[in-house]
């Protein structure tokens, strides 16, 4: 058991044990995969009372010596994505139009959206609920940013938390930078990521009907949203020409999102502080917060997923994804909007943080009166 860790009232994960008929087939079963995890996924798989795991994860924590296969396929259509990225970049300062340039942002945001908002923190990770209108508004966003089907993502992303640094994690930043940010995709799986993938409870995802939509119709719906009708408007809208809407408003827009999402892997799993738990790699990364709508807070997000807002504090400045979610939360399309106590917080930051943290939490003795003014507080209770 860690250092002043204290047992919880639930100490068996729930969404293992929802998987256990998968666990069968997959081979392993439920006691096994909780022994090899090195997260937790939702709230109910916390084993002490500030949100942590019983087990000392650190010796876990780790990537076999072994030679990966290349998938020379991969390799060279993301060489290709990359340089055709570059010369949109170059055109975008030379000679596309301004209503490409800002159609590309424009896509950029919505995409993201798709990422952050949808596929991230509403499905993979169920920390808050959505009306129908508000889950097709980001199934829609999120096959504009073709990062694979929603379906797919969420469980890739479920893996990730639940078996954090390992070999069963698809992008273990423990074997570098570069494998973390874009080399996951240019090589064969490790056989631990499809393992411990099928054992991952799923029957929530299965259950979405637009969810599955996509997920059945992907390979026709994505082309068009993602290089059909972004390369198609400019053109007849504005007269833009096809080399300038090809490599700006779809090449570069597409490949810009794409490792902004990479960047949440790979840099915020190296360079920033550890406040809330000081054994574990991912950081607090203002950069990688600012490029991908509020998704840097990455130390406090690996220790509470469950939070919608993925961060303590919901700045919106930092966190536009914590913003859009409050909107359609205002207007009754999102709920049931979880997120973490403030004397949890606190718990967790006095046992395993690294001492970077200013304040344990709202309402800390040292938290400065401006912080206090000016922020937002949503959903009050009426009095």
């Amino acid at each position: 058991m860690p250092p002043n860790a204290q047992a919880g009232a639930q100490s068996i994960s729930d969404s293992l044990i929802a998987a256990a008929s998968a666990a069968a087939d997959a081979g392993q079963s439920p006691t096994k995969l909780q022994e090899d995890s090195t997260g937790v996924l939702f709230e109910s798989d916390v084993e002490t009372t500030d949100g942590g795991l019983v087990k000392d994860i650190t010796v876990m924590k780790k990537a076999e010596k072994r030679r990966l296969k290349l998938v020379w396929r991969n390799i060279i259509v993301f060489g290709y994505f990359h340089l055709a990225a570059l010369y949109g970049a170059y055109l975008m300062v030379t000679s596309a139009k301004w209503q490409t340039c800002i159609l590309a942002y424009f896509l950029y945001v919505i995409s993201g959206l798709g990422i952050t908002a949808g596929a991230h923190r509403l499905w993979a990770h169920r920390s808050y609920k959505a009306k129908w209108p508000l889950r097709v508004i980001l199934v829609i966003f999120n096959t504009i940013a073709f990062q694979d089907a929603a379906y797919h993502w969420a469980r890739d992303h479920r893996v990730h938390h639940k078996y954090s640094e390992t070999d069963a994690d698809p992008h273990n930043a423990t074997r570098g930078f570069f494998f973390s940010h874009v080399g996951w995709l240019l090589c064969k799986k490790h056989p631990e990521v499809k393992a411990k993938g099928k054992g991952v409870d799923l029957s929530d995802l299965r259950a979405d009907p637009i969810l599955m939509f996509q997920k059945k119709y992907y390979m026709i719906l994505m082309p068009i949203a993602c290089f059909i009708i972004p390369t198609v408007v400019p053109m007849y809208a504005w007269g833009e020409s096809f080399m300038n809407a090809w490599f700006v408003a779809t090449m570069f827009r597409w490949c810009f999102i794409l490792n902004v999402t990479w960047l949440v892997n790979s840099a915020a799993h190296k360079f920033g502080g550890r406040p809330y738990d000081k054994f574990i790699n991912p950081s607090e990364n203002i950069s990688v917060a600012i490029l991908a709508f509020g998704e840097g807070w990455h130390n406090y997000h690996h220790v509470f997923p469950w939070d919608y807002k993925t961060a303590e504090f919901g700045k919106y400045s930092l966190n536009f994804t914590t913003a859009f979610i409050d909107f359609f939360a205002k207007i009754g399309w999102a709920y049931d909007l979880k997120t973490v106590s403030t004397d949890i917080i606190k718990k967790r930051v006095k046992r395993t943080g690294d001492g970077t943290h200013a304040t344990w939490g709202w309402g800390d003795v040292d938290q400065p009166k401006e912080e206090i003014e000016d922020a937002v507080i949503t959903h009050k209770k009426s009095e």
